[in-house]
């Protein structure tokens, strides 16, 4: 199957998938604010960032071995391919002994990380069961993961996808079950840990039947230039991971420690629903990155950057639609359809929030791209750097002028991504000048900050009363209203004219349709 048949049905698969999580659990949530509150609600958040701290522990291998494993799927060399997945396997049991043994020397220094005069009647022995809890549903999920990297190298994300929806949705149905019965927020927990413990069992049953060659005891090693090949690259991930952490997991811990847990509950509504969306974004980028693992081992450089141009720009269009749609219709959807008013944010720490996931967009491409073509070492202290600059401005900022001062921290750390990574990738990718790139990115972004001025007044108009039916014509008049005017913008460039010819190849209509 083609690479372009293979993201096709990684998409299909994604967003089917992530709709029904999605229904699933905005009920889940729903119900758990009703149930338990807003002190647990944060620190349900609060934890899972902790958990993605250490996720440092993976340092960067699974993404240097999931590079080095394009080559021998596309040349078919079993032998090489039972190489690198025995040292995956071997590597991933270390770092799960690694994440137990640094999560439970972090034990102690809880009630230090959430503040004390804000968490309630919750006791130290409770919080601490619960951590451990989300500890044991980290560690387990390494004796697995690595599992899945074959059949993504070989463009069947759809199988990892498939396998993860049908066990959220099982989860969440079973906890909300808990959550009417009981009211706990420890038997809640449990019911996750067990019934991910079951799916963990199933994927290890179900790859060694799908690929039982790499039971195989009769495994060759990696000989000393593969694996300083990787252990060189996954240094250079390390890096990115430390950057990544302290940029992207550190702001609940401020906000706990700094201001008090609730408030992480308050921004975790609007990160949820954020996060909820835009997996239906990332199902179509993060489906071609195995592709264009492909496309770097087969294609021409030249045939790799009129792909890349494609891939952003489809990027750019998408990114800005959400960032647009959650600017205009996130708060009325959460204090008028969803919650109540208690639990709005504030409009600049919303609008720092989407400045920064309208540059994710760019940063995603270029991050998918650089994975892809194995470029690792080049900017390997970037997100260090990235990570630096938003603890101290956070830091800084969270006293000066409070929650807003954290986003603060996130927006300008990944700027300095959106500016350095760009130079990175085409000065080594495709040995060409990086003005282009900025000049369509000032082009992009000016026509989302114009869409988006263009639409205030009109939503100061229709959702003068917010409830189901204003909220529905506001959706549907920012989806008419951004989409026509970002394709009367760019329709006639080049890279409107290939998504167009993919699209229009599948529904032949709309091909007769614009030739009219």
């Amino acid at each position: 199957m083609g690479r372009v048949k293979q993201t096709e049905k990684n998409i299909f698969f994604g967003i089917i998938g992530n709709f029904m999580i999605l229904v699933v659990g905005l009920i889940q949530r729903k119900v758990f604010i009703s149930v338990l509150g807003e002190t647990l609600l944060g620190i349900d958040g609060l934890y899972t960032d902790i958990l993605g701290i250490l996720s440092l522990a993976e340092l960067g291998i699974g993404a240097a071995l999931n590079f080095s494993l394009y080559k021998p799927v596309a040349s078919g060399d079993r032998e090489k391919i039972k190489a690198y997945m025995l040292f995956y396997k071997k590597a991933y049991r270390a770092i799960a002994c690694a994440v137990a043994a640094i999560g439970l020397v972090l034990t102690p220094f809880l009630p230090y990380i959430i503040n004390e005069e804000k968490r309630g009647d919750i006791s130290i022995v409770n919080l601490t069961v619960y951590y451990l809890v989300f500890l044991f549903n980290t560690v387990s999920t390494y004796f697995v993961a690595y599992k899945y990297s074959l059949a993504n190298a070989e463009q069947k994300n759809y199988i990892q996808t498939n396998i993860l929806t049908v066990t959220k949705i099982v989860t969440a149905s079973v906890q909300i079950a808990v959550l009417w019965i009981t009211e706990n927020f420890l038997l809640y927990l449990l019911t996750k840990a067990a019934v991910e413990l079951i799916q963990k069992i199933f994927v290890s049953i179900y790859f060694n039947r799908l690929y039982p060659y790499l039971l195989d005891k009769d495994v060759q090693k990696l000989d000393k230039e593969e694996t300083a090949a990787i252990t060189k690259k996954s240094r250079a991930q390390m890096f990115h991971k430390i950057g990544d952490a302290a940029r992207l997991s550190t702001d609940s811990i401020i906000i706990s420690s700094m201001i008090n847990v609730e408030s992480v509950g308050l921004v975790n509504n609007y990160n949820v629903m954020i996060n909820y969306a835009s997996t239906f974004v990332n199902i179509i980028f993060d489906s071609a990155i195995s592709s264009f693992g492909n496309l770097v081992a087969t294609e021409t450089q030249d045939k790799q950057y009129r792909l890349f141009k494609v891939y952003r720009f489809f990027a750019c269009w998408i990114y800005g639609f959400a960032a647009v749609g959650f600017w205009l219709l996130l708060t009325p959807f959460i204090t008028g359809l969803y919650l109540d008013k208690s639990w709005e944010l504030g409009a600049v720490i919303l609008t720092l929030i989407l400045i920064d996931f309208y540059l994710k967009g760019s940063r995603v491409v270029l991050f998918n791209f650089k994975t892809a073509a194995g470029i690792f070492e080049q900017d390997k202290y970037l997100a260090f750097i990235q990570g630096i600059v938003n603890l101290v401005i956070s830091i800084i900022g969270v006293k000066w002028i409070g929650l807003a001062g954290v986003y603060v921290g996130t927006v300008v750390s990944g700027i300095i991504a959106n500016l350095v990574r760009p130079v990175i990738i085409y000065r080594d990718c495709f040995s060409r000048s990086v003005r282009d790139y900025f000049t369509d990115s000032l082009k992009y972004l000016c026509a989302v900050l114009g869409i988006a001025v263009l639409l205030i007044p009109v939503k100061s108009a229709v959702l003068a009363q917010v409830n189901i039916l204003t909220f529905v014509l506001m959706a549907l008049i920012v989806t008419a209203v951004y989409n026509l005017i970002f394709l009367l913008l760019f329709r006639k460039t080049s890279e409107f004219d290939y998504l167009w010819s993919l699209v229009s190849g599948k529904l032949p209509f709309l091909k007769s349709f614009m030739t009219k």
